[in-house]
C-alpha cells in the first residue's frame, strides 16, 4: 500500500465530544482544549442500535464544526458511514474523516466511501472492526488506498467480548501490534474512551498505548459529561484531558546508551534461550500427539474427548496459579495448543 505517515508529532491528540449537541457546546469544548489538541473530533451522525437513541444532529453540526475550525485554527474530524456523508463533509471543508467500527465491518460500506473519495486528498482514520479480524481492518485500508487515499491512520478502539471485563471493549493489544508488522508505516492512534467505557480508566489505557509505541489518542472530551447525549460514562472533562497529557510518560524507542543496550541485550538473550526451549518442548509434545493419534485410530477412538480437555485446562490453570501466572494467559495458551493437537490428529486420521 502507498501510505504516507501524516502524523508528525507524538502523542497526536484527537479530542472532542462523542457527539455534536449544539453550537455553544462544541465551541466551549474547543475553547478549553485547542491549545493541546491537534484535531477536534465530534460525531454529527451517530450509528445507534435503537432508533429511539440520539442519532446525532446531522448536517447542521458540520456548520458548527466549520466554526470551530475558523475560530480556533483547529483541524476538525467527524465520522462518515455513507457517500452522502462524505459529500456533505467535503462541502463543509471538514479536514479529516473517520470510519467507525460498525462501518469497517462491512466492505460494501467501505467501498462506497472509497468511491466517494476518489480524486480527493483528505486524511481518513479507520477504526478497527467490532471483532478482532485483522484481515477485515487491512481490507478497509486497501479499498481506500486504491481510491487514492494515502493519508491513512488506524484507530484502535478495542473489540467486543462476550465475557464481562473491566473494560467496555477488550483492548487485545496484540492486534494493533500485528497491524504494525503488516503495514509498517501505518500510524496507529488509540481510542481509550471506547476501550475503557469508564472515564476513570482512560489515563491508564493512554499510558499503555504509549508504552507499546502507538502514535496518539482519540479521546472523547466534554465540558459536562454527565449531561452528554451519548457515551456519558466514558467522556472526560477538558481539565482531565490536560492533566492526562501533562502526566504521560513518553519512553524512548531506540537505545542510545551503550550500557543500557548491553544490559537489555543480555536479558533478551535469556528470553531467547527460554523461547527455544519452549519450541523444542512443543516438538516433543507434537510427537506425543502423533503417537496418540495413531493409537486412537487403531482402537477406533474419537479425536476429541471432552473430559480430557476439561482436565487439561483445570490442571494447567491450577499449576499456573501456583506459579502466579495469569489464568487467562494459561487458558489462551493451552486452548491454542489443544486446537493444533486436534488438527494434527485429524490429519493423521485421514491420511494414514
Amino acid at each position: 500500500m502507498n501510505i504516507t505517515n501524516f502524523i508528525n508529532n507524538k502523542p497526536y491528540i484527537v479530542a472532542g465530544p462523542c457527539s455534536v449537541e449544539s453550537e455553544s457546546q462544541v465551541l466551549a469544548i474547543a475553547r478549553s482544549i485547542h491549545e493541546i489538541t491537534n484535531v477536534f473530533r465530534a460525531g454529527v451522525w451517530k450509528p445507534r442500535t435503537s432508533p429511539t437513541s440520539f442519532e446525532g444532529v446531522g448536517e447542521k453540526g458540520l456548520k458548527w464544526l466549520s466554526k470551530v475550525k475558523r475560530d480556533y485554527s483547529l483541524k476538525v474530524a467527524t465520522e462518515v458511514a455513507t457517500a452522502k456523508h462524505v459529500d456533505l463533509c467535503l462541502k463543509h471543508e471538514i479536514d479529516i474523516l473517520w470510519i467507525g467500527a460498525r462501518t469497517t465491518v462491512n466492505p460494501f460500506y467501505v467501498q462506497e466511501i472509497a468511491e466517494a473519495l476518489k480524486g480527493v486528498k483528505i486524511p481518513v482514520f479507520v477504526k478497527n472492526p467490532i471483532h478482532p479480524d485483522l484481515g477485515l481492518w487491512i481490507g478497509a485500508f486497501e479499498r481506500l488506498n486504491k481510491s487514492g487515499i494515502c493519508d491513512l491512520a488506524a484507530v484502535h478502539r478495542g473489540f467486543y467480548n462476550y465475557d464481562k471485563l473491566i473494560f467496555r471493549n477488550d483492548p487485545k493489544w496484540e492486534i494493533p501490534i500485528k497491524l504494525k508488522e503488516k503495514i509498517k508505516n501505518m500510524p496507529i492512534i488509540c481510542d481509550p474512551s471506547h476501550i475503557a467505557g469508564k472515564a476513570n480508566l482512560v489515563e491508564d489505557i493512554c499510558q499503555t498505548a504509549m508504552d507499546i509505541n502507538l502514535d496518539g489518542f482519540m479521546i472523547e472530551t466534554h465540558t459536562n459529561p454527565s449531561l452528554a447525549l451519548s457515551d456519558v460514562e466514558q467522556q472526560i472533562t477538558p481539565e482531565r484531558l490536560k492533566n492526562l497529557v501533562g502526566h504521560l510518560i513518553l519512553r524512548r524507542e531506540g537505545l542510545n546508551n551503550e550500557d543500557v543496550k548491553m544490559k537489555l541485550t543480555a536479558m533478551r538473550e535469556r528470553i531467547d534461550v527460554f523461547d527455544l526451549k519452549i519450541v523444542e518442548l512443543l516438538k516433543e509434545r507434537q510427537d506425543a500427539v502423533e503417537e496418540i493419534a495413531l493409537f486412537k485410530k487403531e482402537n477406533d477412538l474419537t479425536i476429541f474427548q471432552l473430559q480430557r480437555w476439561y482436565d487439561i485446562l483445570r490442571t494447567r490453570k491450577e499449576k499456573g496459579k501456583d506459579l502466579e501466572i495469569d489464568e487467562k494467559m494459561i487458558s489462551e495458551l493451552f486452548s491454542l495448543i489443544h486446537k493444533y493437537s486436534i488438527l494434527i490428529q485429524t490429519n493423521i486420521m485421514r491420511n494414514t
